[in-house]
C-alpha cells in the first residue's frame, strides 16, 4: 500500500522523501518496526516517540510520520510532519486496514459504570437476533465467535482497526465497544465512524489521570463532540451530566431514564437476586439482570437496538433470555449462602451494587450483608476513604483488603481508607490485606441465609503485586471455599 494513499485523509505539513512509497505495515511502538514499515512517533504520557527515530530509521522503516522533522534523515526513508501524531495515528491505521468503521455499523458505550455490561448485552443481543457482530470491551474482544484476550478496556489505534477489519472479513454488520476516557483524551478512537454513541453515567473516578472531575467530564463529553450528523447520540438523562454530554453533538440526541419523561423510559415492578421485571415503553419484560443500576444497562440495551432499527418485540424476546456479564453482579449460591462478585470498583458502582442487594434484603428473611473491598494502587487515592465509608455505610460487616497493590504497599492503602472512617466505625471493620484470606474470612463469619459481596476486580483472574501478575479469581476462590462448606 502506497504512503500517499494511507495520508489521503490526514494535513500533511512537511515531506521529505517519496510519497508514493510501498508501507508493508504500521506501527507505533518503535520495537515493531521493521522493513518497510510506516513508524508513528507519538508523544505518550510516560514516552515520546520520537525519541526512538533514529533507532526505527536504522531499522529499515519505510517512512516516519512526525509532530518535529529529525535533524537527520536516513537515506531511502521519508518523513511527514503533521500537527498530532496521536489523531493522525488512529486515521493511518483506519487508512490502512480499509476503514473498517465504515463498512460496519459501530457503536461506543462511554460512562464511568456500565460501559462492559451495555456493550456486552449488546451483542449478545445482536447475535441473538440472528446477526454476526463484534464486541471490544474490558473482559474480551470478540470477532463474531472468535475470542481474543482484552488487554485495555479500549484497544490502541492500530489494534481497534485490525480487530474492525477482521468483524467486517468475517462478515460482521455491528460492533459494540467501550470507550474510555483515557482513549479519548488520548485520541485512540481517531478516525472511527460511530453509528451510535451511548452515555451511561459520569461519577468520581480516574482523577489519577484527568486530575479534576470537570477534565474527567469533558474528556467523556469530546466523544459525543465528534459524532457526525447522522449517528445518535443515546444519553441517561437521569444522571445530572447526561444533558451536559450531548449539549455540542451534531448527532441526533435520544434520552433514556427511569424517572421523568424520556425517548424511552422503564420501571422496575420487581427485583430479586434471579432477576427483575421491569416496564418498558409500556410494555412488561423479565431480565435476569438484577438491580437499579442493571435497568439503567438494560435500557441503554433496548434504546440503542431500537434506534438502530431492531423490532421491540424481538429485542424483548432475546434481551429476557440474557445473563449477566461475568464479574458483574455474578451469583454464587452454596453452602445455603449467596455470594456476589462484582467488579464495582468507585464509590457509586459500590454504592449502587449494595443498595441493590439490600432492596432485595428488604424483601427475604433477615441475613447479614457482609462486604469485601479494597481500592487499587497507583490509582485515583481520593476515592479511597469514601469506598470505605460507603461499605460500612451500607453494610453489617466489611473486610477491607487488598485490590491490585500494584507498586503500592497494600497496608499504606489500607490506612488511606481506613481514614474516611470513625473509631465507632471499626466495630464492624476486619482489616485483613491478604485478599485470598479475606474471601476466606467472609465465608467463615457468614451464616447460612447471608450474603458475601466481593467487591472491586470482577472478571480479573490475576492480582497485580509490584508489577507482576500472578494468578487470582475472586469467583473461583470463593467457589471452593463455599464448596467445602456445602
Amino acid at each position: 500500500m502506497k504512503l500517499s494513499e494511507i495520508l489521503d485523509r490526514i494535513t500533511v505539513l512537511e515531506c521529505v522523501g517519496d510519497i508514493n512509497t510501498e508501507i508493508a505495515t504500521i506501527a507505533s511502538d518503535s520495537r515493531r518496526a521493521t522493513a518497510g514499515t510506516l513508524f508513528v512517533a507519538v508523544k505518550g504520557t510516560k514516552v515520546d516517540g520520537h525519541g526512538y527515530i533514529p533507532a526505527v530509521m536504522s531499522s529499515g522503516a519505510s517512512a516516519v510520520v512526525c509532530e518535529k522533522m529529525p535533524e537527520n534523515i536516513a537515506e531511502g526513508i521519508t518523513v511527514v510532519r503533521v500537527e498530532d501524531t496521536a489523531d493522525a495515528l488512529g486515521k493511518i491505521a483506519s487508512a490502512y486496514y480499509g476503514y473498517p468503521s465504515e463498512n460496519l455499523v459501530l457503536a461506543g458505550v462511554t460512562g464511568t459504570n456500565g460501559k462492559t455490561t451495555t456493550a456486552t448485552l449488546l451483542y449478545k443481543l445482536f447475535r441473538g437476533l440472528g446477526y454476526k457482530a463484534g464486541l471490544l470491551s474490558t473482559v474480551v474482544n470478540c470477532v463474531d465467535d472468535r475470542q481474543e484476550p482484552a488487554q485495555q478496556t479500549t484497544p490502541d489505534p492500530i489494534t481497534i482497526n485490525r480487530l474492525l477489519a477482521e468483524m467486517v472479513e468475517a462478515g460482521c454488520g455491528y460492533c459494540f465497544m467501550e470507550v474510555s476516557s483515557h482513549s479519548i483524551v488520548q485520541k485512540r478512537i481517531s478516525g472511527l465512524k460511530f453509528k451510535l454513541g451511548i452515555f451511561s453515567n459520569i461519577t468520581l473516578d480516574h482523577l489519577d489521570y484527568h486530575k479534576t472531575f470537570q477534565e474527567y467530564i469533558r474528556a467523556k463529553k469530546l466523544f459525543f463532540d465528534n459524532l457526525t450528523a447522522g449517528s445518535f447520540a443515546l444519553t441517561n438523562s437521569d444522571d445530572r451530566n447526561g444533558k451536559v454530554m450531548v449539549q455540542n453533538t451534531r448527532a441526533t440526541v435520544k434520552t433514556y431514564g427511569l424517572s421523568g419523561f424520556n425517548d424511552f423510559d422503564a420501571s422496575i415492578l420487581e427485583c430479586g437476586f434471579e432477576g427483575m421485571l421491569l416496564n418498558i415503553c409500556g410494555k412488561e419484560m423479565w431480565t435476569l439482570l438484577p438491580g437499579r443500576f442493571n435497568a439503567y444497562n438494560v435500557l441503554a440495551v433496548y434504546s440503542s437496538a431500537v434506534l438502530l432499527g431492531q423490532k421491540p418485540e424481538e429485542i424483548m424476546q432475546v434481551l429476557s433470555g440474557l445473563t449477566p456479564v461475568a464479574g458483574r453482579f455474578d451469583i454464587v449460591n452454596l453452602a445455603g449462602k449467596t455470594a456476589i462478585v462484582d467488579y464495582a470498583h468507585t464509590p457509586d458502582a459500590l454504592e449502587n451494587v449494595i443498595e441493590a442487594i439490600n432492596k432485595i434484603r428488604r424483601d427475604m428473611a433477615p441475613s447479614t450483608l457482609i462486604t469485601v473491598c479494597g481500592c487499587g494502587g497507583d490509582r485515583d487515592r481520593s476515592k479511597r476513604p469514601l469506598m470505605a465509608q460507603i461499605a460500612v455505610k451500607l453494610s453489617d460487616k466489611v473486610i477491607l483488603t487488598s485490590d491490585n497493590p500494584r507498586t503500592e504497599n497494600p497496608e499504606s492503602i489500607l490506612d488511606e481508607m481506613v481514614a474516611g472512617l470513625k473509631p465507632e466505625d471499626m466495630a464492624n471493620v476486619l482489616r485483613i490485606s491478604d485478599r485470598k484470606m479475606a474471601i476466606q474470612t467472609a465465608c467463615m463469619v457468614a451464616q447460612k441465609g447471608d450474603i458475601i459481596l466481593i467487591a472491586g476486580k470482577g472478571h480479573e483472574n490475576y492480582q497485580d503485586v509490584m508489577g507482576v501478575k500472578h494468578h487470582f479469581d475472586d469467583k473461583e476462590i470463593v467457589t471452593a471455599v463455599l464448596s467445602q462448606q456445602a
